[in-house]
């Protein structure tokens, strides 16, 4: 079983970026200033993480804070995971 951060890096490499890396992604590089993802694929990312997490990602949640690195998806995701009712989390 694969931990979380390799599962998004995964996702985003093989959906988002197709496989095609100019330098590792690291868990802290930010998608956009390194050109790694676009508004269509913040989109894709979106979705993804719905069905993959079951809850719906509110407006005010869609924030660089939340979707610009694969820390920032993690605690965005393990934060909504916990408040969700009958779950413990990611």
């Amino acid at each position: 079983m694969t931990n979380l951060n390799d599962e998004l890096r995964t996702f985003i490499t093989e959906s988002i970026m197709y496989g095609h890396l100019g330098e590792p992604l690291t868990d802290d590089m930010s998608f956009l200033e390194a050109g790694v993802i676009d508004s269509t694929g913040v989109l894709e990312l979106i979705t993804y993480i719905e069905g993959r997490f079951g809850f719906t990602m509110a407006d005010e949640d869609m924030i660089p804070e939340n979707l610009d690195s694969i820390n920032g998806l993690i605690r965005y995701i393990r934060r909504k995971t916990v408040e969700m009712p009958g779950e413990t989390g990611a």
